[in-house]
């Protein structure tokens, strides 16, 4: 007969090969809503040339209409990583879902410049939770070597589906035209939601399958992360003070000002700057896209077989970064060329390097305290996002006589900073390791430290 050992054995490794299989159909649904989010957040900018004709809009109104989507966003990230820390992802993924996707659906019956900017505010606002939440996710299915892999192809979503849509909804706004195209976009939204929440399951933590013995020690460590989830404010401070943090957050924002250049003014520097028609912008405008897809997949799978081969985390995680902001530094050169191929490609190497930067999210996980990755998550891209309120803006200023040239030496600039900002404030890759806290958040004696919590696959509890 079969013991109780090799019983309960059987049992983890069929839980085992469970999750293994689970996990990947985990990463499909994440990757698709990605697809989703960046659809409804960038939809504005292949429609932006006939909104400014039809309502009249000068380019520094669509600089702000551009921005104010981050207006909200950026302010809801910290409030939006907590309540992803504290509600199920099953039940608030589908809500955020829904309520973006109206959103969208609204801007479709608006004709004032005020009205548009409040609903790209709306979008923003439901939409903040999301990437905080897709990071939680990944964190407690996929163990810590194969994180950088998993974050890379939930990330590839933002770039392969606007390489392939941005053509798609060039199309879909020449045939029904901006309102119309504002309507699609929303409706595939609010279907999504319904096959998320029918589809999706949390996991189930592992130390359900564990002994009675590894319970009781688990259950103390908990206990000890309860008393620190509880010090809210404290742990926003611990949040806003730390330099490797600090240097994530940064090269976050640099980042983001390459990004969100491509997400919102690239097809009008395209079509007006470059002289490109509507429906050859939605073509052209597909391959960086694809490049920046490219990249980002190249990083993860690289970075986590770097792991697994046991280069370090300096190594490993770091230099797919710092190569990304180099070549995304090369944007410049597109001001000193005039062939279309040329400018496309000078465009497409800096939004490879982006993709290649794009695994950045791993160090929330790398370096953030165990209980307290919704928080470093929701701060993390707070500053990410202000770049999506400024740079709109400033490339608004920048480019209102039509002259994108000052704008693209913007975008460089960032990519510098960013990349400054991984060489010399995030320093060694490693968890920062708080002390204890009693209830009323006053640090327990020095010897007390709280280690992770022990767990082969790297998951949150």
């Amino acid at each position: 007969m079969a013991t109780t050992q090799q019983i309960n054995s059987s049992s983890a490794s069929v839980k085992s090969k469970s999750k293994s299989k689970s996990k990947f159909g985990v990463l499909a649904l994440i990757f698709l809503s990605v697809v989703i989010n960046y659809m409804d957040r960038t939809n504005i900018s292949v429609a932006a040339q006939a909104i400014s004709d039809d309502l009249e809009l000068s380019k520094v109104q669509m600089g702000i209409i551009f921005s104010a989507f981050a207006w909200t966003y950026s302010i809801m990230q910290i409030p939006g990583g907590m309540l992803v820390d504290s509600i199920r992802i099953r039940l608030l993924y589908p809500f955020i879902l829904v309520a973006w996707s109206a959103a969208t659906i609204v801007q479709g019956l608006l004709s004032s410049f005020a009205a548009i900017v409040g609903c790209r505010m709306a979008i923003g606002f439901f939409e903040a939770p999301s990437y905080p939440a897709n990071n939680k996710i990944v964190t407690q299915w996929f163990a810590e070597q194969e994180r950088a892999g998993a974050i890379a192809v939930y990330t590839s979503g933002q770039f392969i589906g606007l390489a392939f849509l941005m053509p798609v909804l060039a199309i879909i706004q020449q045939w029904f035209g901006w309102r119309g195209l504002f309507f699609i976009s929303g409706g595939i939204g609010i279907i999504w939601a319904g096959v998320w929440y029918l589809l999706y399951r949390d996991p189930v933590p592992e130390n359900e399958a564990s002994s009675t013995d590894s319970e009781a020690s688990t259950n103390d460590n908990n206990k000890e992360y309860q008393v620190q989830a509880a010090a809210n404010w404290n742990n926003l401070k611990i949040a806003f003070s730390s330099r490797k943090l600090w240097g994530i957050y940064i090269g976050q924002f640099c980042l983001g000002g390459t990004l969100i250049f491509f997400l919102t003014w690239f097809p009008t520097y395209l079509a007006e700057y470059r002289g490109l028609s509507e429906l050859n912008t939605g073509f052209v405008a597909s391959i960086p896209f694809l490049a920046a897809f490219c990249g980002v997949l190249l990083s993860g799978f690289v970075s986590d077989w770097l792991v697994r081969k046991g280069v370090s985390n300096e190594v490993a995680r770091k230099a797919p970064i710092i190569i990304g902001l180099l070549l995304s530094s090369s944007v410049i050169f597109a001001n000193y060329v005039e062939s279309t191929q040329w400018v496309t490609f000078f465009l497409s190497v800096t939004f490879f390097g982006n993709g290649l930067a794009s695994i950045n999210w791993v160090f929330v996980s790398l370096i953030a305290p165990k209980h307290m990755v919704g928080l470093v998550g929701g701060c993390f891209n707070f500053i990410g996002g202000l770049s999506a309120v400024t740079v709109p803006i400033a490339i608004g200023y920048l480019a209102k006589d039509g002259d994108f040239k000052p704008a693209l030496m913007l975008v460089a600039c960032l990519a510098v900073i960013g990349l400054c900002s991984y060489l010399f404030l995030v320093g060694k890759v490693e968890q920062i390791q708080l002390p204890a806290l009693d209830d009323d958040g006053t640090p327990i004696p020095d010897t007390q430290v709280i280690q992770p919590l022990p767990s082969s696959s790297g998951d949150t509890k």
